[in-house]
């Protein structure tokens, strides 16, 4: 079966607190319960694309922002570390559920992760990173590049803003507009307005220098046409 671990690392009193700034809904467990149903993580596509990459049976893979663990249970293997403990308590029964020893589970965030064993061949992480305001985003990059093996990959999928400022405006209202008025299980506009103003996600003009800073080399970026989400791939030079 799965298992667990804490974090146990001394913070410095100076430390964002990650669970903090999760999200609210992230700590809701009306919200987790429906999450699956509104997010679709298109955990297939995304291990078919590692296992393109190389990923194998003998692959270390950490996960950051693991949420209810649609990856995870794709996964032969992994380290699913998220910051929340309703999240992974989804997570945690998803793969209990099904059976599976596959997964360790760590209540940590991308500040506080402690990594053992052997280095991570490969670091996945979708909707998670936006959460750090951008101070934070390029602090975090720089232990995920350490605990990846030389040539490791980090495999980013983020909303992440492809267009110009000038265009702000018009881009964010016409993504709200997508939204449904009121709740169910699709996103609503509530939802994608408290997004983009209580949360932390910045231009990809912003996270790419960010990899490159923090020793990445950036080998694929893609782009939504709307110009919300960003995925990358990019390798530990």
């Amino acid at each position: 079966m799965s298992r667990d671990r804490v974090s146990s690392q001394a913070r410095p009193s100076w430390l964002l607190d990650e669970l903090a700034t999760a999200g609210r809904e992230n700590l809701d467990a009306g919200h987790v319960s429906r999450y699956d149903s509104k997010e679709n993580a298109d955990a297939g596509r995304e291990l078919s694309l590692l296992v393109e990459l190389g990923l194998s049976s003998e692959s270390v893979v950490v996960e950051f922002g693991s949420g209810t663990g649609q990856f995870a249970l794709a996964c032969l293997r992994i380290v699913a570390v998220d910051v929340s403990p309703v999240m992974l308590a989804a997570a945690r029964a998803r793969i209990d559920e099904a059976q599976l020893a596959n997964v360790e589970f760590v209540q940590a965030g991308f500040l506080a992760y402690e990594h053992r064993g052997r280095p991570a061949d490969f670091v996945y992480s979708r909707l998670a990173l936006h959460h750090l305001p951008d101070f934070w985003k390029a602090s975090a990059l720089v232990p995920i590049h350490d605990i990846l093996r030389p040539g490791g990959l980090l495999r980013l999928v983020d909303v992440a803003y492809s267009f110009a400022p000038q265009e702000a405006a018009d881009r964010i209202e016409a993504w709200c507009a997508t939204a449904a008025p009121s709740g169910g299980d699709v996103w609503t506009r509530v939802e994608l307005e408290e997004h983009v103003r209580d949360e932390h996600s910045t231009y990809t003009w912003l996270v790419e220098p960010m990899l490159e800073r923090a020793g990445f080399a950036i080998e694929d970026a893609e782009y939504s046409d709307d110009g919300i989400l960003a995925k990358y791939v990019a390798r530990r030079a």
